[in-house]
């Protein structure tokens, strides 16, 4: 039996609370990740990406600052999904601070 299938047996035993508790220990260990985006030093320098793909996300805030719609960035990117867009607004209200400062950076370049 695989570990996936061990913690699925467990699960299954808990309580509500006890689920609870273990959601919120997961979250808690999960830190600051953030749903569909990943940042890996082998991809765009470790610039916070849409999972799947190179995109990084400061690019598509740029590119809907200069006017791109949601659709249009759809159309620009054909591997992004509209939960990727969601994604990265999201992303971007949570860490506007160093998106900003990546778009300086790529100005600048």
């Amino acid at each position: 039996m695989n570990q996936t299938s061990q913690i699925a047996k467990l699960l299954s035993k808990l309580s509500r609370a006890e689920k609870a508790q273990v959601l919120q220990w997961v979250a808690n260990d999960l830190g600051d990740a953030f749903p569909g985006i990943e940042s890996r030093p082998d991809i765009s320098g470790g610039e916070p990406c849409i999972v799947r793909t190179r995109i990084p996300v400061w690019v598509l805030v740029q590119a809907n600052k200069l006017g791109m719609s949601d659709g249009d960035l759809l159309q620009a990117y054909p591997t992004l999904r509209a939960e990727d867009i969601v994604n990265a607004w999201g992303y971007y209200r949570n860490h506007r601070e160093e998106i900003d400062a990546q778009i300086r950076a790529n100005e600048a370049a």
